[in-house]
């Protein structure tokens, strides 16, 4: 039998309309009409969970079941999001510092690989509870080849010369080799350069620029690297600052037009051409949410010129809410409600239906800071303390625990308000998720239909301001209470 599942964002108590009443909103769900394949939701571990990690087990393994699990209670209650990619930073050694590093917030200095008990705790954790794939990241190269010895740069230079690549590409290989030593976990991906277009100077925490011309000749040194020692991980390039040095990059031409530079082969910084170069482009969201007409507009740009590059896929790699956003949302102030859960679920849906990621991959996994920078959040305390989870975490939970590694994202059209957002996806075992997001104040009447089929025995679980994904039963008829999020499973 066919399981078929519909995640529906931003919407609360899944409800059986009043009998004879017609849907305000008519879904039509198309399997036939595929876009692009997902690959993973994910997150990153910077950089908390170097403390976190040693924290005691009970709180520690509660975090990782919110962020790692794909089970369920007795009840039917999901345990956590169920993450399919774990984001590793692999730190320049800027903690062995200390203050010496300059980099004034110690939560912001990070370990070189060789000393990472807490991260490692969490490696573990995630590949404990069936998380398939891993990221291995570095912000700046380790800080004994760096040209001021420290993590972070001198004036937007780039803070490693030429001669010192194939010591950078050696250091990132004996991480690779020597943490799945430790731990049995072989990273699937390597992203060797963070954000190149900042010019990385200040003293906040480990960063590198670089220009393209850079950035391609250590990657060829990495990949050189790689091959020699048979490693199977995958170089991914890119994590563009932000989504516009992708395609564009007139105020940093030396920096922007990314797509171009990597993947055209006409281009002197060209690595489509290296066997261990992912061909997938990598960018942050950041700065190109609002308002809405200039995300729309940035994503379809992004879109349009990763389709000229045959076989080149799209990943958002990095997010969370920062800066004013046009005045729609401010990233300062923590939020564990609805409202910042909400403004995330549209980055999220633009992402995925305009700009057709293949991948969508957040900042801090478990922040200490009064920001909407986290899905889970902890007291700044390196031994013990209290922690939260908050909605953005369960509303990326309404994608990534029920839209799985392989899935297609499938047609999905709406009539009767455009104010809701859908979007759909085929999984590998033939369950399909539909997510709406509803950020209206007023509840939505919906029904749902497939082409060549229909949908039966619905469930739907629910996020809310009450509720983490709570699973109620349901029909193809729903009212959608406002502001909320529900996933809603059937079998067909």
């Amino acid at each position: 039998m066919k399981v078929i599942i519909v995640s529906a964002l931003l919407l609360y108590t899944c409800m059986q309309t009043a009998a004879g009443q017609t849907a305000a909103v008519h879904i039509s769900i198309d399997p036939e009409v595929t876009y692009q394949t997902i690959e993973n939701f994910g997150a990153s571990d910077a950089w908390s969970t170097q403390f976190v990690g040693q924290w005691p087990a009970e709180k520690k393994n509660r975090m990782a079941d919110w962020l790692f699990s794909a089970d369920t209670t007795a009840a039917g209650q999901p345990k956590g999001i169920g993450l399919s990619l774990w984001r590793y930073n692999i730190g320049a050694g800027s903690a062995e510092q200390g203050e010496k590093s300059g980099i004034t917030d110690e939560w912001h200095r990070a370990n070189s690989w060789q000393a990472q008990s807490g991260q490692l705790w969490f490696l573990q954790a995630a590949k404990e509870r069936k998380v398939k794939q891993f990221l291995a990241f570095l912000n700046s190269p380790p800080v004994h080849l760096t040209l001021n010895g420290r993590a972070f740069a001198d004036k937007g230079n780039s803070n490693i010369s030429p001669d010192k690549y194939d010591a950078f590409a050696a250091y990132i290989a004996d991480a690779i080799e020597n943490i799945h030593k430790t731990t049995g976990t072989r990273f699937d991906f390597i992203s060797p350069v963070n954000e190149p277009q900042w010019d990385w100077s200040d003293n906040k925490q480990e960063g590198c620029p670089y220009n393209n011309d850079q950035i391609s000749a250590l990657t060829r040194s990495l990949s050189k690297t790689l091959t020699a020692r048979k490693l199977s991980t995958k170089i991914v390039i890119g994590e563009a600052g932000q989504l516009n040095y992708l395609f564009d990059g007139k105020d940093k031409p030396a920096k922007g037009q990314q797509i171009t530079a990597f993947f055209d082969s006409s281009s002197p910084d060209y690595l489509g051409n290296l066997p261990n170069v992912y061909h997938n482009i990598l960018g942050h969201s950041y700065f190109t949410t609002s308002p809405r007409n200039t995300a729309v507009q940035v994503r379809e740009e992004v879109a349009k010129h990763v389709q000229k590059v045959n076989g080149l896929g799209f990943w958002q790699s990095e997010y969370c809410i920062l800066g004013n956003n046009a005045g729609e949302i401010n990233g300062e102030k923590r939020d564990y409600g609805m409202d910042a859960a909400l403004y995330l679920a549209r980055v999220i849906h633009d992402d995925l239906t305009i700009a057709n990621a293949a991948a969508w991959q957040y900042w801090l996994a478990i922040s200490p800071y009064d920001y909407k920078d986290g899905l889970i959040y902890i007291d700044k305390n390196k031994q013990d303390g209290q922690f939260r989870d908050s909605k953005m975490l369960w509303t990326l939970g309404n994608y990534s625990r029920f839209v799985r590694p392989g899935a297609k994202r499938i047609r999905a059209d709406i009539q009767g308000d455009s104010t809701l957002l859908v979007s759909a996806y085929k999984n590998t075992d033939h369950t399909i998720s539909v997510v709406i997001v509803n950020s209206a104040n007023d509840n939505k009447h919906i029904s749902l239909d497939r082409k060549k089929g229909q949908f039966r025995r619905l469930r739907s679980y629910v996020t809310s301001e009450a509720d983490n994904l709570h699973p109620l039963a349901a029909n193809n008829s729903l009212t959608i209470p406002a502001r909320a999020v529900v996933t809603v499973t059937s079998i067909n």
